[in-house]
Formats: C-alpha cells, structure tokens, sequence
C-alpha cells in the first residue's frame, strides 16, 4: 500500500528555521500533486503548500515568503522548508498526495510535530 512518511519536525526557536521531508512508497509520485497541510490543536486542518508534477506551486497567504516548497521525483520525495518561524506555526504537518488523474486516490502521511518556541 502507498505510504507517505514525513520527518523533520521537532522544536525551534522563534525565528528558526526547518526543513521537513516526505517520502512516499509504492506511488508513481510524478502523477500527484503534493502538499503540506497542518492542524493546530482546536483548528481545522488548513492547506500550506502545494505543487504540481510539474512543478507549480501554491502557498497560504500567511505563508508566503517564509516557506518554500519543493519535490524530487526521482526520489519520491517532496520537502517545506520553513524560515522565519513563528509560534503561530506550531502544529502537526501533514504530507499530503493528490492525484492528478482521475480516479486516483488521496493519501496522507501521519504527521510530524512542528513547536516553535522559546
């Protein structure tokens, strides 16, 4: 089965910086549109990037400019590297795979922990 497996996470300073990683099995990754979405404890999930197969990306407005998205197909691996973190950020990120063909399946990693603060 398609398993998704994020890591990276863990506590930073407020300022600091992380770069987290996915890593996905058993999935013709270069059909999926990947993202990163987090939940904060008491709030709904909420998407903050994403890119195409062919390399768009899409961000949240309180996002952008401090996080970056990217993918290596060749490795099956899609990253977020985050700056300029905030305490607001703290949250479980989730990796996300999204097919871009019709009839594909939506999978989700299990999360990894991102604590900012001091």
């Amino acid at each position: 089965q398609v398993q998704l497996v994020e890591s990276g996470g863990g506590l930073v300073q407020p300022g600091g910086s992380l770069r987290l990683s996915c890593a996905g099995s058993r999935i013709i990754f270069n059909i999926y549109t990947m993202g990163w979405y987090r939940q904060a404890p008491g709030k709904q999930r909420e998407l903050v990037a994403a890119i195409t197969s062919g390399g768009s990306t899409n961000y949240a407005d309180s996002m952008k400019g401090r996080f970056t998205i990217s993918r290596d197909n060749a490795k099956n691996t899609v990253y977020l590297q985050m700056n300029s973190l905030k305490p607001e950020d703290t949250a479980v990120y989730y990796c996300n795979a999204r097919g871009e063909v019709a009839g594909l399946y939506t999978y989700w990693g299990q999360g990894t922990q991102v604590t900012v603060s001091s």
